[in-house]
């Protein structure tokens, strides 16, 4: 009885939306103009100039816009130019904003238990003078302590102001500054500080303690300098003898009372030697000079539109190049930027106090920047919630969705639907986001349509690798299309070459395909210390630095490129058939019981197989169904019965995700341990390191093929 009234009501709606449109339709035509819309969309945005039977070059039909122009005529080519540039053009406006922690206090759970949580304050304000200043002094800290031109120094700490301000000191006097994910384990730590030979290491009150353990392993550090804590002291008991343990605040008192001059960079200089995530084995370190940076910085600034009222949330790692580069364009362009991290980012976050606020709800924020991984769990979550809310709520929810995608397709808006369907799920960020930036890995068209229209933001998709400055192809601000990474920047061209093995060819119909291969500028002059890996992935044409990226594309007749396969993910099965192990976890990743995966394939079989971290939620409702009950997650993981239920569920949507029949996974493991970066089995961005996690679970793949 219930499902026939929710038929009946859902009816009345569409009837009820079909008048609405009726009536509505002139004005929203005359008021939204969406012919324009979907032609801006539609509009050429890169064209060949130059094609052979093996290769085909695009270039950006686009002219540089006026911060790229102010650039050029300013002569501002190097990060200490760019610093004091906005301070001349934004002086006492809002530049770096750190939330205060007022106290940690303890939170009794329903269930009895105490949790820590913090009493949180507003958001505390640098000006962008005051950032230069205390970047200066920082810098000239360093002078004292002995540092010298072109030396090298780490930054190894999360994502906060004093990371920036630590940064841009460094730049000023032409130190190199070499940027360590936070989340690696100590094996790779250790090998970024010795293979850079640094005595200095710049770090925070929480990781500071990790060096009880690491400086045996690092035998040439000296110092270290840590940025304090808001609430805590810092312990400097327990360390090496012979190693200087100094407070961030300390060497910007030094740099206070030093005349030490600015060593100023050339364009040329290595600003930055940042090391890879490392996916495919131990992680490189890749040469980024003041040139690499600046020209990637006027390419983005040529296709993000920037509004004077923006306020920018940094929460990803700055030691990832496109957090970086992302925060970079938001100094360059006086926009304000406030930190964050997960454990407060949002009113749930697990460290706000219960009746709180997130850090999303204080800042308001308008930009931010995210990768894949993140807007999984997002669209996930939205699912989740809407599936918790009842028959109704659901079908009210599913009859919005379809309505807005349908007439978002078509180039019209719908702010009604905006306002009292999705608004809330919009407060959840603060209310103001209007542009997501997604970038670190393949974005699946579902959830980028599914966080579009719940969340009522531009999602702008881009490419880029360390290896280009974070920098090859952006979304055009009026791309209405999804599963795309844009055309070239104006900065850069992109070359596809054939790769015949696997049967990309540039003169493929109906899109030229192959691998991309980037030049320009933004192109890095190789790897640190590795010169036979540098000649292998990067050569000079014309007097430009090109590197191969082994990732396979298709560009489409706007001059959009989609990205198809990556050479390395490749694997040809038994009977000859070659499988993008990469797309098809991309895929499956959208199913709902699915956390992570890594989908395997042996060249003597004719089936793939997966490994699948499952959603908690989803394999216990799994479970209820098959009338299993009272188990722990290892438990669940280990029964065959909800194997093989999961495993339908991966055909179902692998079916749905129109996957070839040799795609889908034959055989599933689920694994109850979560992957993270410190067990080695995912990068700090999150990626997949794919023979680490074979390695690891070699018996359970042998056990899914001997079954």
């Amino acid at each position: 009885m219930e499902g026939f009234w929710i038929y009946g009501a859902i009816h009345a709606l569409k009837a009820l939306s079909y008048v609405y449109d009726l009536l509505t339709f002139p004005v929203y035509l005359i008021l939204q103009r969406p012919w324009e819309k979907r032609k801006a969309s539609r509009r050429i945005k890169a064209r060949p100039i130059s094609k052979d039977d093996n290769q085909i070059t695009y270039r950006s039909v686009d002219s540089p816009k006026s911060m790229h122009i102010m650039l050029e005529r300013e002569k501002v080519d190097t990060l200490e130019k760019v610093l004091l540039c906005v301070v001349k053009r934004f002086g006492d406006k809002k530049c770096l904003g750190t939330r205060q922690i007022l106290a940690e206090e303890d939170e009794p759970q329903p269930n009895g238990r105490i949790f820590k949580k913090y009493k949180m304050g507003e958001y505390k304000w640098k000006s962008f003078s005051e950032v230069e200043k205390l970047a200066s002094s920082f810098g000239r800290g360093l002078v004292e302590l002995g540092m010298k031109p072109r030396n090298n120094i780490v930054i190894f700490a999360e994502t906060r102001a004093e990371w920036m301000i630590a940064a841009h000191g460094c730049f000023k006097q032409n130190f190199t500054v070499v940027t360590i994910y936070a989340t690696l384990g100590d094996e790779a730590i250790a090998h970024g500080i010795n293979e850079t030979e640094v005595d200095t290491v710049i770090t925070s009150h929480e990781l500071l303690p990790k060096f009880k353990r690491l400086l045996n392993m690092v035998p040439e550090v000296k110092k270290i300098i840590y940025m304090e804590d808001q609430l805590k002291p810092t312990s400097t008991k327990g360390y090496k003898d012979g190693v200087q343990l100094l407070p961030f605040a300390d060497v910007i008192k030094m740099g206070n009372k030093s005349s030490a001059n600015a060593n100023s960079p050339k364009n040329d200089d290595t600003a930055i030697i940042m090391y890879t995530s490392g996916s495919t084995g131990v992680p490189k370190g890749v040469l980024l000079s003041h040139k690499n940076i600046i020209s990637t910085l006027k390419a983005f600034c040529d296709v993000v539109e920037i509004r004077s009222d923006d306020v920018f949330l940094g929460f990803l790692p700055l030691a990832h190049v496109f957090e970086l580069l992302a925060e970079s364009v938001c100094l360059l362009t006086g926009v304000p930027i406030g930190y964050s991290s997960p454990l407060t980012l949002i009113d749930s976050s697990s460290k706000i106090q219960r009746g709180s606020k997130g850090d999303a709800s204080v800042l308001h924020p308008t930009c931010l920047t995210a990768v894949p991984l993140i807007l999984d769990r997002i669209s996930k979550g939205i699912n989740e919630k809407v599936k918790k809310s009842g028959p109704f709520r659901q079908a009210i929810f599913n009859f919005a969705y379809e309505y807005k995608l349908k007439w978002t397709k078509r180039g019209y808006e719908t702010p009604l639907f905006d306002k009292y369907i999705f608004g809330a799920a919009k407060q959840v960020l603060g209310g103001r986001v209007r542009l997501v930036l997604s970038g670190g890995a393949p974005l699946s068209p579902d959830t980028h349509n599914q966080v579009k229209l719940c969340l009522c933001v531009t999602v702008t998709q881009g490419y880029g690798l360390t290896e280009t400055t974070s920098c090859a192809t952006v979304m055009d601000t009026y791309d209405r299309t999804t599963g795309r990474v844009g055309a070239p920047t104006t900065v850069c061209d992109i070359r596809l070459e054939n790769w015949e093995e696997a049967g990309y060819r540039v003169k493929d119909h109906p899109h030229p395909r192959g691998e991309i291969v980037i030049g320009g500028d933004i192109v890095s002059a190789g790897y640190y210390k590795l010169p036979d890996k540098t000649k292998e992935d990067f050569f000079r044409e014309d007097g430009r630095q090109w590197f191969r990226t082994g990732d396979i594309g298709e560009i489409h007749a706007d001059g959009s490129i989609k990205i198809i396969d990556r050479k390395k993910d490749l694997v040809k099965l038994q009977l000859g058939e070659y499988v993008s192990l990469g797309k098809v976890e991309a895929e499956l990743k959208t199913c709902p019981v699915v956390e992570n995966i890594c989908v395997y394939g042996d060249a003597n079989k004719a089936y793939t197989v997966a490994l699948v971290v499952p959603n908690q939620h989803y394999l216990e409702e799994i479970a209820s169904n098959l009338g299993i009950t009272g188990k722990n997650l290892e438990e669940l993981c280990n029964n065959p019965q909800i194997e093989k239920a999961v495993l339908q569920e991966l055909v179902e949507q692998a079916r749905k995700c129109k996957l070839q029949r040799f795609e889908i996974p034959g055989a599933v493991k689920l694994c109850s341990e979560q992957w993270s970066p410190d067990m080695g089995l995912v990068t700090a961005a999150f990626k997949l390191k794919r023979k680490a996690v074979q390695e690891r679970y070699q018996h359970e793949i042998n056990r899914m093929y001997a079954s």
